[in-house]
């Protein structure tokens, strides 16, 4: 049974400030679990109710890692989620430190400008594990990658996609990669030489690029439109230039 300040000091985890404040945040189902037990992230604890018991006990847990059986009524109190999944585990939040250029050279990584959508952002960061994208770096002011519903949103694959937050006005200045930035404008996606490497920027759902960041650009490409619609969900955006790039692999 979990107490009174046991059961605040996780709910606490809902916001982005006491995220930031404990190096901390939740995530939920047992698939997600699973992923992350296999990955480089450090858990904390496992909640989960009776139902999922044996599931649990098939895992390869840590023993440092400490486990809790709760009612399905406790769960629902600390879960993040509608309708809970049964299973809820807190992991720290890597320090992922500054960006090593070296690890960028020889492969395509995603830009990402003030996208604001938890939705857009797990998507985004789902569809670059799909396509074998490794790293993706985003503006300061991009929507957390630890919030709840981009967490959800990811089905496990945050613990193989590297996020990190830097100024883009700095590390576009200073990098030697190709910057294709996706415009209204530009190539078309499906004439561009790619070479072997670079950064696709992608911008703001509804204001794009800021021009600030299309100075960096030094490919502009452009999905050529065939209807009637005026622009592309970023998340959408994303999986198009991601499918494109893969196509260079086979």
């Amino acid at each position: 049974m979990l107490s009174k300040s046991q059961i605040s000091f996780i709910k606490s985890l809902h916001q982005k400030k006491y995220r930031n404040i404990n190096g901390l945040f939740i995530i939920e189902g047992i698939k997600t679990l699973t992923e992350f037990l296999k990955s480089d992230y450090t858990l904390q604890s496992i909640y989960f109710t009776p139902a999922y018991a044996k599931a649990i006990a098939t895992l390869k847990v840590d023993t440092n890692i400490n486990l809790f059986e709760l009612s399905d009524a406790v769960l629902e109190k600390i879960s993040t989620l509608q309708t809970p999944q049964g299973v809820l585990a807190i992991v720290e939040i890597p320090n992922t430190g500054a960006i090593d250029p070296q690890t960028l050279k020889n492969k395509f990584s995603l830009v990402l400008d003030n996208v604001q959508d938890p939705g857009n952002l797990g998507t985004i960061i789902r569809t670059a594990d799909w396509f074998g994208i490794q790293h993706i770096i985003c503006s300061e002011n991009t929507v957390e990658a630890y919030n709840p519903k981009t967490v959800q949103s990811t089905m496990g694959s945050l613990c193989r996609v590297n996020i990190s937050y830097t100024s883009l006005t700095d590390f576009l200045g200073q990098t030697a990669l190709p910057v294709f930035g996706a415009l209204l404008e530009g190539e078309n996606i499906y004439k561009v030489n790619w070479r072997n490497e670079g950064l696709i920027l992608l911008g703001n759902e509804g204001h794009g690029i800021s021009q600030e960041l299309i100075k960096k650009i030094n490919i502009p490409v452009t999905i050529p439109r065939i209807g009637q619609t005026e622009s592309l969900n970023v998340a959408v955006s994303a999986a198009i230039f991601c499918s494109e790039l893969g196509r260079l692999k086979f």
